[in-house]
């Protein structure tokens, strides 16, 4: 199973729709936020189930603030990030998933790619696609693949 993880586009889909061209076919899109209202478009762009949390930039949506789901045998939480105060750290989001029993928390907000493996839990941000903040300034997303024993496994990619 492929899954693309992308968040904080802001409107701004060319990347977007440049990454699906590049990793197709997927298995599931996860969006993690600041679409600003481009919901539609992008689940019309991939033919596979997509999953889209609201961000801080999303007002007048009727998309969720948080969804839990399943990944194989991962409990998986979508979350933009910001009720968590990710700007300082991933140690309030960790807390939060491990006492709600996830498996592996999801988040954007910061545009900054993050891949945080430890025993109780896995975070991770994709980064901006439109965005990047990190040092080089390289939009990013994540690949998570799910093998053929049902391990997860992580790359972070850069255009």
């Amino acid at each position: 199973m492929k899954i693309l993880i992308v968040s904080d586009t802001h409107r701004n889909i060319k990347n977007l729709e440049e990454v699906i061209k590049k990793v197709e076919p997927i298995d599931m899109l996860i969006h993690l936020g600041d679409i600003e209202g481009k919901e539609d478009l992008i689940r019309s762009m991939v033919s596979c189930p997509t999953h889209i949390v609201a961000g801080n930039n999303d007002f007048f949506c009727d998309l969720p603030k948080e969804e839990s789901i399943q990944i194989g045998r991962y409990h998986v939480l979508l979350t933009h990030g910001h009720y968590y105060y990710v700007f300082t750290g991933t140690a309030v989001l960790k807390q939060e998933a491990v006492a709600r029993g996830y498996d592996i928390a999801m988040f954007g907000h910061t545009h900054r790619p993050i891949l945080e493996i430890e025993n109780q839990i896995t975070v991770l941000n994709p980064g901006s696609i439109s965005y990047p903040r990190q040092e080089g300034h390289r939009p990013s997303y994540i690949i998570m693949e799910i093998d053929r024993e049902g391990e997860a496994h992580y790359t972070i990619n850069y255009l």
